[in-house]
């Protein structure tokens, strides 16, 4: 028998060993935290155990702290039936993958939709399991060995392809109120975007939207080569916060693979929520606008998850190109999770109330977007043809009362007669229907054509 059989056969037997499982009880419960004693010497924060309700279903739980000798945990489901005396069962064999909550992520995942324990949500059967677990909470690849920003990527939307050009590997931030568009934007980006695989996290989205998601706004072209993680707004915190790291970790294993990945995450502020819900229950003390210090602190290490992978000699390097919504409270764009979301990624584009209400589709506010890695990867004459179109409609935005109230002559100002005779124009460009795809290239051709003297 070879090195290899020997190790194949020393591996099945390995799994063949039963595990220690070590017992707690149930001491206390408050708001969404259950107190567990006689397993404080033994779980660390992360770890997973399973709680044993009185009607005999288990609930699986996470340790999130520790006060005065018992293990603070929340549950990943609802505490009806836990009470003080209920079991609390913690497996030590395998803690490294069971601890951090594993996730055997398999290529045969594609097309399907999951829970954030990676649970089948789609009546397909279970979920092929990989050859090895990945830790959910990882850690991201080293900034100086991790590649740069690859070429321009073509999302398939006229106004971020001409305003807010992405890269691969590139994290942008999407900024909307509810009501603005957002959704169908995602949904046209997993669509249309040039990408080998897309994944979709689905944070605390309404019950009722997930199917017609799936079904009208990614169709099934859309769902055949993404993996849909969903956690609707009724699940549990702890599901909710999960979900963006089963979206990264799946995101993860196919950028090791050299592969292009887009990351659709809707949204952010959602699992901000789910964040300071934990935290809040586990004792912290309410920071700004009651969010606790810990959620501006888990915030980066998700989001620097993202982005290219590291340096291959054997083939390029993968890239996670993400995307994240931001859900703006009251249109607040300096609000503090926007604020903080901002200053971590790549660049931002903001989606308008306004311009929705006016008819116009996607609703992008092109003046107020920005991609950071614009000037590295257009050409210099489309570079140039976006800043002249940022002026005019700047001019144009400027002069818009005037003109409307009548206080403008035509004549008086070459450029603000080029901007009125112009602006409408690129408007029109930029407005684009759901099921309509344009290149990048033909973006830029549909823009220079707005911008030509009538």
């Amino acid at each position: 028998m070879g090195f290899l059989e020997r190790s194949v056969a020393c591996g099945a037997k390995l799994r063949e060993i039963t595990p220690v499982v070590l017992e707690g009880r149930v001491t206390g419960l408050s708001g969404l935290i259950a107190d567990v004693d006689g397993l404080g010497a033994h779980v660390s924060v992360g770890d997973r155990l399973i709680l044993s309700a009185r009607d005999g279903h288990r609930v699986p739980a996470e340790v999130v702290g520790f006060r005065r000798g018992l293990a603070q945990t929340m549950p990943f489901g609802a505490l009806d039936g836990l009470g003080p005396g209920s079991s609390a069962f913690f497996e030590l064999h395998g803690r490294g993958a069971n601890g951090s909550g594993g996730l055997a992520v398999s290529d045969g995942w594609l097309g399907r939709v999951m829970d954030p324990l990676g649970r089948p949500l789609d009546n397909r059967g279970p979920l092929p399991a990989g050859d090895r677990p990945r830790p959910v909470l990882a850690a991201p690849p080293g900034a100086t060995a991790r590649a740069r920003l690859g070429a321009r990527l073509d999302l398939g939307v006229r106004a971020l392809n001409c305003f807010a050009t992405c890269r691969q590997g590139q994290r942008l931030g999407l900024f909307a109120g509810s009501g603005v568009g957002k959704s169908s934007l995602l949904a046209m980006l997993a669509r249309y975007t040039a990408c080998d695989v897309a994944v979709l996290a689905l944070v605390g989205e309404r019950g009722r939207e997930v199917r017609e998601f799936l079904e009208d706004d990614l169709g099934e072209g859309g769902l055949a080569r993404s993996v849909v993680v969903v956690a609707t707004s009724d699940a549990p915190p702890l599901l909710r916060r999960q979900a963006a790291y089963t979206a990264m970790t799946v995101a993860e294993h196919f950028r090791d693979q050299g592969k292009s990945v887009l990351l659709l995450m809707d949204s952010v502020t959602r699992y901000c929520l789910a964040l300071r819900e934990i935290g809040l229950s586990a004792g912290e003390p309410p920071a700004t606008r009651g969010y606790p210090p810990s959620v501006f602190a888990e915030l980066p290490r998700l989001l620097e998850r993202a982005g290219p992978g590291l340096e291959r000699d054997d083939g390029p390097a993968g890239h996670i190109t993400a995307l994240f919504s931001v859900l703006v409270e009251g249109d607040d764009q300096n609000e503090p999770v926007a604020d903080a979301v901002r200053g971590i990624l790549d660049g931002h584009v903001v989606l308008d109330r306004r311009i929705a209400e006016g008819g116009r589709y996607p609703a992008i506010d092109v003046l107020r977007s920005l991609s950071r890695a614009v000037p590295g990867c257009n050409a210099p004459q489309e570079n140039a043809l976006a800043q002249r179109a940022r002026s005019l409609l700047a001019l144009y935005a400027d002069m818009a009362d005037m003109i409307r109230l009548g206080a403008y002559r035509p004549g008086s100002d070459p450029s603000i007669d080029e901007a009125v005779a112009l602006a409408p124009r690129i408007e029109a460009m930029l407005r684009q229907l759901r099921d309509e795809r344009t290149g990048i290239e033909d973006s830029f051709a549909a823009l220079a054509g707005a911008m030509e003297a009538p």
